[in-house]
């Protein structure tokens, strides 16, 4: 262990950037024990509504970040969980960070962020935008329209469609709605790489983004060529804008800087890892590194990523990428854009003040009252077939203008039904996402769950029963800041490489929840209804949701024009 603190108590530190706040996490190097951790809020949470500098309404499918926030997370949480450690700073050798994705913002070439160049704050293309602003939908079916017309060969790593959230669309929807911000952009850069960038003070790329949500296939993004059909003014942006040194995951990004070391507490010179994704950071927390086994880290959304030792293109797919979770292996990626924030929605909007007030009677949450009603009622026994589309669909249909559907309700329908049908639903995508990687030569082998939503025994069990597999948990609560942690260890040098810090540092729980083979048999029978409607909705069968869509921005349009503020959320 090539360190220069004590051996034995080496440590790192982890960051995990989420969607509505950072956690900070202290761990061991020599086996992985968990010493300290703390969370600090984003105090702009997502402006999805209205720009927080301004109060400017913004339109419908926006997401918008504060970039000091995330900062802040190193001010605040990094100090926090090394106070909570009580360890020494000096035993920390390293520090690497997570990020949600795609979250991508315009730069100057000097890092800072357009948002906070003096008249720019009221300029809502100037900020970061998060992995859910879906407006760029227009501009992803163009970018894979075009790319089918001319049969660009890197499509097909990407199942066929490159998704809104993704870096391209984003870019060309800024370039097209405010090209005097997208000029000023000497850069186009995830956020994953802009605070690896704060760190240590120059700029990097990781190969987890380029190659997931930036299109680098093989050593090269999308040709000029190819981007100037879709705009001539869009010819140079991966040239101008993208073009970097990808440094693989695991590497030493650089050192940390004074400043870095002032606002974290840590000390300077100590290694940065290279940037990196939530999801994709998570697998080695669970020692869950070898091909075929497929972890879900579930929250408000659930990306599902797994290794492979053969290259194969799974229609529908985030992306496989050579290098994109662990080197020398072929890293898939696929999703859903919404799970926890289904159930979050339902919970907020659509349950009769009658369960509220038992589960305050009870002393337990509306979500752990909701659970326990529907797991008295049997595999099918509530009559509905639901369509898990309320964020849209990333994986495998990659169409963010999707939404959700019930199907089957009736004046005897409870909300405990709803609940139990909304969660099946998010099961069966992960069935047809799991189904999509084994018919493409992919085989899972190994289901393991992440997140917080592993903690619901309700929502496990109904996982088990739907995909008819058994499922291991992750050991850590915080997946992907150990995961970080564990890149860490391996850009100081403590081990060779990311399979070898996982093996000590990272664990799991072997198939904690078995399938219940009578409630699998149910929804055997109700897993062919959801995949009839899913194609039927999703396949262009029956464009009705985007019918519907396109009627509602037009009227919100209308009423933005009129001065009026528009009502509701989101499709």
């Amino acid at each position: 262990m090539d360190v220069s603190a004590n051996k034995q108590d080496a440590c790192v530190v982890g960051v995990d950037f989420g969607t509505l706040s950072g956690r900070a996490l202290v761990v061991r190097v020599r086996d992985g024990e968990e010493l300290g951790t703390a969370v600090h809020e984003y105090s702009h949470a997502v402006m999805d509504d209205t720009l927080a500098a301004t109060g400017e309404q913004l339109p419908p499918d926006w997401a918008l970040q504060d970039p000091e926030d995330y900062c802040d997370v190193l001010r605040h949480a990094v100090p926090a969980a090394l106070s909570q450690a009580g360890i020494d700073p000096g035993l920390v050798i390293g520090i690497s960070t997570d990020f949600t994705a795609s979250t991508v913002m315009p730069v100057l070439r000097s890092g800072i962020p357009l948002c906070q160049l003096p008249g720019l704050a009221g300029c809502p293309h100037a900020y970061p935008k998060l992995w859910k602003h879906h407006a760029a939908q227009q501009q992803a079916d163009r970018i894979n329209a075009l790319a089918h017309e001319r049969g660009e060969p890197w499509i097909a790593r990407y199942g066929g469609k490159i998704s809104a959230e993704w870096q391209f669309a984003k870019a060309l929807q800024l370039l097209e709605e405010d090209p005097g911000i997208y000029q000023q952009a000497d850069r186009w850069i995830e956020a994953a790489d802009w605070i690896v960038w704060q760190l240590m003070g120059a700029e990097t790329r990781n190969a987890c983004t380029a190659g997931y949500k930036g299109i680098l296939q093989d050593g090269h993004y999308p040709s000029r060529e190819f981007l100037a059909a879709l705009d001539p003014r869009f010819a140079s942006f991966a040239a101008d804008k993208l073009a970097h040194p990808v440094l693989p995951l695991g590497a030493r990004a650089g050192s940390l800087t004074p400043q870095a070391a002032q606002w974290t507490g840590l000390p300077a010179g100590i290694a940065v890892a290279a940037g990196n994704v939530d999801a994709h950071v998570t697998p080695p927390a669970a020692n869950a590194t070898a091909p075929g086994q497929m972890v879900a880290i579930m929250g408000t959304s659930t990306c599902h990523v797994m290794n492979g030792a053969t290259l194969a293109e799974v229609p529908g797919m985030c992306g496989v990428v050579d290098g994109g979770i662990i080197a020398g292996q072929w890293g898939y990626e696929a999703g859903q854009s919404g799970v926890g924030d289904i159930f979050a929605w339902f919970t907020e909007q659509a349950v009769p003040g009658s369960y509220l007030q038992e589960a305050e009677r009870r002393g337990i949450s509306l979500f752990d009252l909701l659970s326990e009603e529907a797991a008295r009622q049997p595999a099918g026994a509530h009559g509905l077939i639901a369509l898990d589309w309320l964020n849209g669909n990333r994986s495998v249909l990659v169409d963010a203008h999707l939404s959700g559907a019930v199907l089957g309700l009736t004046l005897a329908t409870r909300a405990p039904d709803i609940y139990r049908a909304l969660v099946e639903s998010t099961a069966f995508g992960t069935r047809v996402i799991i189904d999509a990687f084994e018919g493409s030569g992919a085989p899972v082998t190994e289901l393991v769950v992440a997140g917080g939503l592993l903690k619901d025994t309700f929502v496990m069990q109904v996982y088990a029963d739907v995909l008819n597999r058994p499922l291991s948990l992750i050991s850590s609560a915080q997946g992907p800041a150990l995961g970080s942690a564990i890149h860490a260890a391996v850009a100081a040098g403590a081990y060779p490489d990311v399979p070898a810090a996982a093996a000590v540092m990272g664990r799991k729980r072997d198939a904690v929840y078995a399938p219940d083979p009578a409630s699998a048999a149910v929804y055997d029978e109700l897993y062919g209804e959801y995949v009839a409607l899913h194609d039927y909705f999703g396949r262009g069968a029956n464009e009705v949701m985007h019918r519907l869509r396109t009627v509602r921005l037009r009227v919100l349009a209308g009423q933005q024009a009129d001065g009026a503020s528009p009502a509701g959320g989101a499709p």
